[in-house]
């Protein structure tokens, strides 16, 4: 399989003011989000990150997405650096996260439409695009419906649909289901399923173990910022479950760092 995305010694440090050194116990001014994280996904592959809040999964995958810049180290999308070419990387990328805020005054149609041309789409393939992708999540009826008044799972589909505009060979979802009715969060499952089956790369992050077990090919476990464990769903979880594999590693490495 091609390697796609190759992750290396990625950190994040946050400056911290006195006050927020005292409440975490912290001696240094500065606090490590992310601490040299490591991990490689392949073509055709769905890598989980999976951790509890605070890990790490979300400054990592802005990261990568270029939003936010890494304080060490660097990845390798597609060949193309974070830090030496974040253009690039975002040409071969879509993220969407559970934060995502489309504006609630225009339309999913004038969404799709604005961001088509500014990644500089032709407008013949653009319409295809749109028309393949709203009839896939249902979007058809509500495509003049302002976005302010449609249900949270299908602004959910619409920003998802919105975030693949440009057909990119790798796709970074944070929290992907996070808020979205049993319904809804089908949808967006095997909407993953079938970006896998076509070649694509997906790198997500969810706390929902079903998710990953159904879903990667690889996780990668990240606590306190660091990754603890990373390797195929059966190799990590053996003859148990994900979710007991996890919080086996969880507690052992909390009473570590103790």
């Amino acid at each position: 399989m091609k390697e796609i995305l190759d992750v290396r010694n990625l950190t994040k440090k946050f400056k911290l003011t006195k006050k927020q050194q005292e409440s975490k116990n912290i001696k240094t001014p500065y606090f490590a989000a992310v601490d040299h994280v490591s991990f490689k996904s392949y073509e055709g592959e769905v890598f989980g990150l999976l951790g509890p809040n605070g890990a790490g999964k979300t400054t990592t995958m802005r990261m990568l997405a270029t939003l936010i810049n890494a304080s060490e180290g660097d990845a390798l999308v597609n060949g193309h650096s974070i830090i030496a070419a974040p253009l690039e990387v975002r040409r071969n990328i879509g993220f969407l996260t559970n934060e995502l805020k489309l504006d609630e005054f225009f339309t999913p149609n004038f969404h799709f439409d604005f961001f088509a041309n500014l990644r500089g789409i032709p407008a013949d393939i653009a319409a295809r695009r749109k028309e393949d992708l709203f009839a896939r999540f249902g979007l058809g009826p509500y495509a003049d419906v302002r976005i302010g008044k449609l249900s949270q799972g299908n602004k959910q589909k619409a920003s998802l649909a919105i975030s693949i505009v440009h057909d990119p060979a790798i796709v970074i979802f944070d929290e992907p289901t996070n808020g979205l009715d049993v319904v809804t969060a089908k949808v967006v499952m095997d909407f993953l399923l079938e970006l896998k089956k076509s070649g694509k790369s997906v790198i997500l992050s969810t706390h929902i173990f079903g998710l990953l077990e159904n879903l990667c090919d690889r996780v990668g476990i990240i606590i306190n910022g660091k990754m603890v464990a990373c390797d195929t769903v059966p190799n990590l979880a053996g003859e148990n479950s994900l979710e007991a594999m996890f919080f086996d590693i969880y507690n052992k490495t909390t009473k570590e760092a103790v």
